[in-house]
């Protein structure tokens, strides 16, 4: 799955347990009718990948839905998702790579060049 939009917040890598489980966010706010703040994380070697970006890019980013189940100490069972992202492009640079293709000439090109009578049809019956 990817998502597009302009980063609003990178967060600082925060390292956690003794394992050193490595954790980046970032928050990109969609562009439609109803912009969504979406916080996307990427972890261990993926957190390198945010060096590169700054907020107000224009994005795409490929990404993971995650979801887990808790059971906490009275015995509820809680469940949590997270949206991991894998991958991330530079759009603005996309489109400049890019260019917007050519406009496609009107009707009237494809037309036949002269119109042709009743007398130049075959009679064939399909």
């Amino acid at each position: 799955m990817e998502i597009q939009g302009r980063i609003k917040l990178i967060d600082d890598t925060k390292t956690y347990g003794t394992n050193g489980f490595r954790k980046r966010e970032l928050v990109v706010t969609t562009e439609e009718q109803y912009p969504q703040h979406i916080l996307v994380e990427f972890v261990q070697d993926k957190t390198d990948l945010l060096n590169s970006y700054q907020v107000g890019q224009l994005v795409k980013i490929s990404i993971n839905l995650r979801g887990r189940e808790w059971v906490n100490p009275q015995g509820e069972t809680k469940y949590f998702n997270s949206i991991q992202g894998w991958r991330i492009e530079n759009m603005e640079n996309a489109a400049q790579n890019n260019p917007e293709m050519p406009p496609v000439p009107p009707m009237e090109a494809f037309e036949p060049a002269e119109e042709f009578s009743d007398d130049d049809h075959d009679d064939l019956p399909f």
